[in-house]
Parts: structure tokens; sequence; C-alpha cells
């Protein structure tokens, strides 16, 4: 998405206020209110990307890895769990609010393509800025003056530049889940996965990314086997967990080991997700001691 976006029009006095305003107030509600929505939509974005690359299944990593048509089926995927996560029914076009017809339009790009029969429509606005881990979700009513005058060969016409300041944005320039593997640098994806086992992966994982939580998802993909939550147990001495531990490294579990991961000031760490450190501070040792982890004498 364009990183420079001019200010909202939509304000009292403007033509479109007052039936945009009714519908992101609609939309806002059926979300849960104003912080559920900027905490449920971003996680939803990353659901619906992650979901098509299939890191685990694929060994892709990362969006421009996709074909085509994947990348095409994200923006339906979007518009499916957009109803879902609003409870809103189908309609003529994507979906209905406040008895009104409704497109839905995704882009992962800077624009979004707005077709024949959703002018003069309301179009609820998706994007997914996957480099800067930013998402959008406005409101625009689709008059022609705010549309581009060409159009492509299936006659669908974008956004102006003009057309942008007639967005209402109910979330702008929002932060969501970065994708893990463009946080890392691509010389530690490269030693991750160049482990020859499930263990020796997952045990590069973990000794190299420490102090963060990492999700389920990812450790599926390193492992690259079906049974991969047993290699990361303790395993009579061979589990990923039993080797970091012989280095020192702690490796906690967001289910079990919650309280360890507070108490040692790890950052807050899901249930379903994994964190590893190595204990610096004889306190943070001896915590771990009593935790039942048998560490090396330092």
């Amino acid at each position: 998405m364009k990183q420079t976006l001019p200010d909202s029009l939509i304000l009292p006095g403007h033509p479109d206020y007052d039936l945009l305003t009714e519908i992101a107030g609609e939309i806002t509600a059926r979300a849960g209110g104003a912080m559920e929505l900027a905490s449920r939509f971003p996680a939803m974005l990353r659901t619906c990307i992650d979901d098509v690359i299939m890191t685990p299944k694929t060994g892709r990593r990362a969006y421009e890895e996709l074909e085509k048509t994947e990348k095409t089926y994200i923006g339906t995927r979007v518009e499916i769990e957009l109803r879902a996560l609003l409870r809103l029914p189908r309609g003529r076009l994507d979906t209905e609010v406040l008895g009104r017809d409704m497109d839905i339009k995704n882009t992962m790009g800077s624009n979004w393509m707005i077709p024949t029969e959703a002018l003069d429509q309301v179009c609820l606005l998706v994007a997914a800025d996957e480099a800067r881990a930013r998402c959008y979700l406005g409101l625009i009513l689709a008059r022609p003056d705010y549309l581009t005058a060409g159009q492509n060969k299936d006659a669908k016409r974008s956004v102006s530049a003009m057309g942008f300041g007639h967005i209402l944005w109910l979330l702008r320039d929002h932060p969501y889940p970065a994708n893990f593997w463009r946080s890392l640098p691509e010389e530690t994806v490269t030693r991750i996965f160049s482990g020859a086992t499930g263990n020796e992966r997952m045990a590069r994982l973990f000794r190299l990314v420490q102090g963060r939580p990492v999700d389920r998802d990812v450790v599926e993909a390193v492992a690259q086997q079906k049974d991969f939550m047993r290699r990361i147990r303790s395993d009579k001495g061979r589990g990923t967990r039993d080797i970091l531990e012989r280095e020192g490294i702690l490796l906690l579990s967001g289910q079990y080991d919650g309280q360890l991961i507070r108490a040692l000031d790890l950052p807050a760490c899901p249930a379903s997700a994994f964190v590893s450190c190595q204990p610096e501070t004889e306190q943070h040792r001896r915590m771990a001691l009593q935790a039942g982890f048998d560490l090396p004498r330092a």
C-alpha cells in the first residue's frame, strides 16, 4: 500500500459522510467494538495469507512465491473470512450491510480494482502490506468521479489519487502479525533449514531465535514431519528440548510453562507458541532448576 495517503475528506458536510459513518458504525459494532476490530481483523488477514502460502506443506515462506491463481484466491478467502468475522450475510454483491449491497475488495498491492457492478455502491476496502506488516480497512462509495478514467480488459477501474481522499478509514497503516520468515536475516533462515533432521532444524530454530514467541505453524514448517510436536518435547534425551537443555537453553511452552515465562521476564507467549532463552543470571537459573530443568553448571 502507498505509504503516503491523503487525509480523509469524509467529514460532516461531505456527501458520503452519513452513509459511510453509519456503515462503519455497524461494522465496528459487529466486530465487538473498535478494539476488537483492531485486534481480530489483523489476525484474520495473517491467517488468510499463511493458509495459502502453506509453509509446512509447500516449503514456501513468502507471498511472492505464490502462483497467480493463489494470489487471487487470497482475495476470495479474505471475503469469506471477513463475512464470518462480522457475521454478515451474502448479498447481490459480496455482502449486505444495513440492507445495502456492498462489495469487498482486497489488495496486496497499492490499489483496488472496482468492477462495473460496484459503481455507486459502497465498497469495503482491505489491504495488506506484507513488507511492512501493516494493514488497512476502509469504506468508499465507488462514485465514478473517485475512480481512474482508464480501465483494464475486464472494465475494472482503480481508485484515483484524488479518490483516496474519499475513503473513510476504520484501520489505516495498522500493524498486523508479520510474516515470521521476513523478520529473520536470510542467513539465519538458511542455517535453520540446512539441518538434516527435524530435531536438528528445530534445535537451530530455537538456538538462533531466542526470547521471541514462535508459533506452532512455524515449528511444523521447520520440522517437516507429521509428528512434529513429539520432536519439540523431551524424548528420552533425543528431543529438541533435551538437546537445547544440555546447551543451557530453555525451550518453554506457552501452554505449560507460562508461570516460568513470566518469571524470566520473557514476552507474553500464547498457549500455542514456544519461546527459548538462555538464563544469564543466577536467579533465573534457580527458577529454571526449581521448575524441573536440568541445566549444565555455568
